[in-house]
């Protein structure tokens, strides 16, 4: 349910934006997530902490395929944009690096040292230090509010110029794409969006999108709020495409990102280059 922007008394959304009480052995996707990316790290060739600022998290690490790379993938991870970091995500290169890409994984400042439009710019500092790296087309993805950020990226004015020329799609990953729900949650106690941000860095309320290709990816088991974000994108960019993945929940919708020929990593991938 969209706010009542004519200042109707707010509900709580608290429990709309939920997810481990509604996913059955919750607890274990955290270990399991992290595990797999220290093994991913072990193996891969590539550089980590490379610095895109002078804050500790302003780093991105940089998994390289065999050979030149066929472009640039960047992964934005989740967490409400209060927790979380790169290293727990690494593993989710592995399908692109797989089809010939190179992928960054950035980390970005958390709420409520800083505000989502900060937050907004690291991902287009990180996004624009790994294009100094990395030659050829790039795509930008996310999960929750990584999608968020992957879909901010696609709004003009946000990335330098020389760098959106390059950026030919952004896949959000189960994306928040409107804020104004967000204010009506108890995290909003650490966001502090207002009406102002909300308007701003909302990709819904986005009024230039660059003319790149925008696909949304949502789990078909997700909370109905973020089905709802999701169509709500598309509803907003009537070129963007939406793909419902069947049987999938917030904490699993990504995980074909780990395999080169899955559903996902192609939804990502296939047509570029």
């Amino acid at each position: 349910m969209r706010p009542d922007a004519r200042g109707a008394k707010a509900m709580d959304l608290t429990d709309d934006y939920e997810h481990a009480k509604y996913i059955p052995d919750a607890e274990t996707y955290l270990p399991k997530w992290e595990a797999h990316a220290a093994a991913f790290r072990d193996s891969a060739q590539g550089q980590l902490d490379l610095e895109y600022g002078a804050h500790p998290r302003q780093r991105f690490d940089l998994f390289a395929p065999d050979g030149a790379a066929r472009g640039l993938l960047v992964f934005v991870h989740g967490g409400y944009w209060l927790k979380f970091d790169k290293s727990g995500w690494s593993h989710l290169a592995a399908g692109p690096v797989a089809r010939g890409w190179a992928v960054a994984m950035p980390s970005y400042r958390l709420a409520p040292e800083a505000r989502i439009s900060g937050i907004t710019r690291d991902v287009a500092l990180a996004v624009a230090a790994a294009a100094n790296q990395v030659a050829g087309p790039i795509v930008v993805t996310g999960h929750s509010a990584g999608g968020h950020l992957s879909a901010r990226m696609a709004c003009a004015g946000v990335l330098p110029d020389e760098v959106a020329a390059r950026l030919k799609r952004v896949v959000p990953i189960s994306p928040v794409s409107d804020l104004r729900p967000m204010m009506q949650t108890a995290m909003n106690a650490d966001l502090r969006i207002d009406a102002a941000e909300a308007a701003l860095e909302s990709p819904v309320l986005c009024r230039d999108p660059l003319d790149i290709e925008a696909r949304i990816w949502v789990g078909a088991e997700e909370r109905p709020s973020f089905l709802d974000q999701a169509r709500w994108l598309r509803d907003a960019w009537p070129a963007a495409v939406l793909r419902v993945a069947p049987g999938r929940h917030h904490f699993d919708v990504f995980d074909g990102l780990g395999d080169a020929d899955s559903p996902l990593t192609r939804y990502v991938l296939d047509g570029l280059n």
